[in-house]
C-alpha cells in the first residue's frame, strides 16, 4: 500500500484517464444530449481538454484570481447548454446539480483508477486528501456542497448504483465516436488516437466499450494489463519536471491570458467577496 508519493493532482500520467472520463460523461444521457447539441468538441478536442484540465489545476493549485478566471469560462461555456422537456425527450441544462456531480464524480473516479494503477493502492490519508481535492473541483462551479458524498464509502455507494444502470444513447456514442475516430484533425492527434482510444476501451466498463462499440477481447485484456505494467515501472522513474510538465503549462498560459485581461480575474474576485 502506497504512504508517501508525489503530487498526485499534478501527474501528467492522469491524461491517460481523459478518454474514460469524458465517455462517462457523455453515457448519462442527458450530458450526451447536451454535448450532441450545444458543443464543438469533436472539431476541438485538444481545447477542450485543456480548458477542463486547466480548471481542475486553477481549483486545487490556483490563487483567486486564476480559480475566478476558470470559474468565468465555465459558466460562460454553460450558459448555452440547456433544453427544456418536451413531449420527444426530457429536457437538460449543464447547471443541473446531479449533473454535475456525475461529471465530478467521473473527474475523481478516474485519477483515481489510473493514480492505483501506477502507483499502488493509497492509504487512508492519502486517499482522504485526494477525495476532498475533488469535492472542492465540483462546489467551486454550482455544486452545493452537500451533495457530494460525505466520505470515500458514500461515494462508493453512489458511483456502483450509477454505473450499474447507466447505458450510452446515440446522441452521446455519435460524440464518443467522433472523439475516438477523428477524421478532420490533425495528424499529431490522429497518430495518438489509436493507443488513446485502446487505453480507454481498456479503462470502461464491459457495458460502455458495448455501447460505444469498442472491441475488446482476452488478448486486448493482456496487452493492456502489460502496458499498464511497464507505465507503473517507467513513468514513476521520469523527472518531476517532466511529470508535472501538463500542469505547469496549463497554469502558465492561464496567467498569461490573466496578464492580457486582468480585469477578468480581479472583478471575479471583487464581485465575489462584494
Amino acid at each position: 500500500m502506497v504512504q508517501e508519493f508525489s503530487d498526485y493532482r499534478a501527474e501528467g500520467i492522469l491524461l491517460a484517464g481523459a478518454g474514460r472520463a469524458i465517455l462517462l460523461q457523455l453515457a448519462h444521457p442527458a450530458i450526451g444530449r447536451g454535448v450532441a447539441e450545444h458543443s464543438t468538441f469533436t472539431e476541438r478536442p485538444v481545447n477542450r481538454l485543456k480548458g477542463t484540465l486547466t480548471y481542475v489545476y486553477a481549483v486545487v493549485y490556483g490563487n483567486d484570481a486564476q480559480v475566478n478566471e476558470v470559474r468565468r469560462r465555465v459558466n460562460r461555456a454553460h450558459v448555452p447548454v440547456q433544453r427544456p422537456a418536451d413531449k420527444a425527450s426530457a429536457g437538460y441544462s449543464a447547471y443541473d446539480p446531479e449533473l454535475q456531480l456525475w461529471v465530478v464524480a467521473t473527474l475523481y473516479d478516474t485519477a483515481l483508477t489510473i493514480i492505483e494503477k501506477i502507483y499502488g493502492p493509497l492509504d487512508d490519508a492519502a486517499a482522504d486528501s485526494m477525495y476532498r481535492d475533488y469535492a472542492r473541483i465540483g462546489t467551486a462551479l454550482q455544486l452545493p456542497p452537500g451533495m457530494w458524498p460525505k466520505d470515500r464509502t458514500e461515494f462508493g455507494r453512489y458511483w456502483a448504483e450509477h454505473i450499474s444502470t447507466l447505458r450510452a444513447e446515440y446522441p452521446g456514442v455519435r460524440v464518443g465516436r467522433g472523439l475516438l475516430f477523428p477524421k478532420h484533425t490533425a495528424l499529431w492527434y490522429r497518430a495518438i488516437i489509436p493507443p488513446a482510444r485502446f487505453l480507454t476501451a481498456g479503462l470502461l466498463p464491459e457495458q460502455l466499450r458495448k455501447d460505444f462499440g469498442l472491441a475488446w477481447s482476452d488478448r486486448h485484456e493482456r496487452r493492456f494489463n502489460r502496458a499498464f505494467g511497464l507505465l507503473a515501472v517507467a513513468y514513476p522513474k521520469l523527472p518531476q519536471g517532466i511529470r508535472y510538465w501538463f500542469k505547469d503549462y496549463c497554469l502558465r498560459e492561464l496567467d498569461k491570458d490573466l496578464k492580457r485581461n486582468p480585469q477578468s480575474g480581479q472583478s471575479a474576485v471583487s464581485h465575489q467577496n462584494a
